[in-house]
């Protein structure tokens, strides 16, 4: 493991140039050199091309039996992502009575941690090449069942509301929900990572130079969606509320400790504890203001998250570190 000051300097260096980037996109905005419209244009690039390219080489370079062979560290971490997912839509929809929408994003914010872009230097750090298995996991769970069935939801949310404001009558729910389950499925970001999983699965590989070919489109996403969030951080002025303020705190917080009762509960070995908490103790992941300027909900607030969220991931992840003996 690392001494607690270079881990420190790690965890800083690793989020810094998050706040950087986000810090550029908002001093463009006040400059007036980006607007809301011109974000929009780079989320388009993002979902359409960056970040199908990206998840495409990512998955395609995930060995299979190094996922297959995960054990405790996956449940835990499919638990928390895919269960804490159902979990959160369900009190939010059912007991707060927040829309499809917002219900979907809310719970994809506070259940999906950054792992490509804070994940990998971190837990990098900590456990050298083990850290592969619990990058790959929690990557696979956000992008091949986080991701589509939010955007499948919020997608349907947004096609009733217009129908409703445009026509003022009642449809076939269960039809409208399987058109927008089709919808959905023709975007890029839904059936490419899909795709991936069954040659992954068929046992197909990704040779290195055409690795490199899809990375140079898309390695700029997450450059592209931070910057975009910048300007909406300007457009939108980020500003902290209960919301936000729960969001975050169940995100960094909450969900990293549950993960630790449960994976002492359960007695499991000390590496698996230490990779799987800290992996969750990540913060929420830049995706979901792309996902909340795409479909124009809750922008304001999950904008807020991420810079708040971000920012206060220097502490906490340093107490789960701490906490862990990792």
């Amino acid at each position: 493991m690392t001494n607690s000051p270079a881990l420190l300097l790690t965890i800083v260096q690793s989020i810094l140039p998050i706040l950087v980037t986000l810090g550029f996109g908002y001093f463009a905005a006040y400059r007036k050199d980006f607007d809301a419209q011109q974000a929009g244009v780079l989320t388009r690039l993002v979902m359409l091309y960056a970040l199908p390219l990206e998840l495409l080489a990512s998955i395609l370079s995930t060995p299979r039996n190094q996922v297959l062979a995960a054990g405790p560290v996956a449940a835990l971490i499919l638990l928390a992502m895919i269960g804490g997912y159902g979990l959160i839509f369900a009190i939010l929809r059912a007991l707060l009575k927040r829309r499809l929408g917002e219900a979907a994003l809310i719970a994809m914010t506070i259940t999906g941690p950054s792992v490509p872009f804070i994940g990998i230097p971190v837990l990098g750090q900590i456990f050298g090449p083990a850290s592969s298995v619990p990058i790959s996991i929690a990557s696979l769970a956000m992008n091949l069942v986080q991701l589509p069935i939010t955007l499948i939801l919020m997608g349907h949310d947004r096609g009733t509301r217009h129908r409703v404001e445009t026509e003022g009558e009642t449809r076939n729910e269960l039809r409208e929900l399987f058109g927008h389950l089709m919808h959905s499925c023709r975007e890029p970001v839904v059936w490419v990572p899909m795709m991936a999983l069954v040659l992954v699965s068929a046992g197909a590989f990704l040779p290195q130079f055409l690795k490199g070919s899809l990375q140079l489109l898309g390695r700029t996403t997450g450059g592209a969606a931070l910057f975009a969030s910048g300007v909406v951080l300007f457009t939108r002025q980020v500003k902290f509320s209960p919301l936000v303020g729960v969001i975050v705190s169940v995100r960094n917080v909450i969900i990293p400790g549950i993960i630790y009762a449960l994976a002492r509960l359960w007695h499991l070995p000390l590496p698996a504890l230490q990779e799987s908490v800290l992996t969750m103790a990540i913060p929420s992941a830049s995706i979901n203001v792309i996902l909340a300027m795409r479909y124009h909900v809750l922008e304001r607030e999950i904008a807020s998250v991420l810079f708040f969220g971000t920012l206060s991931s220097i502490f906490t992840m340093a107490f789960f570190i701490w906490l862990t003996g990792a």
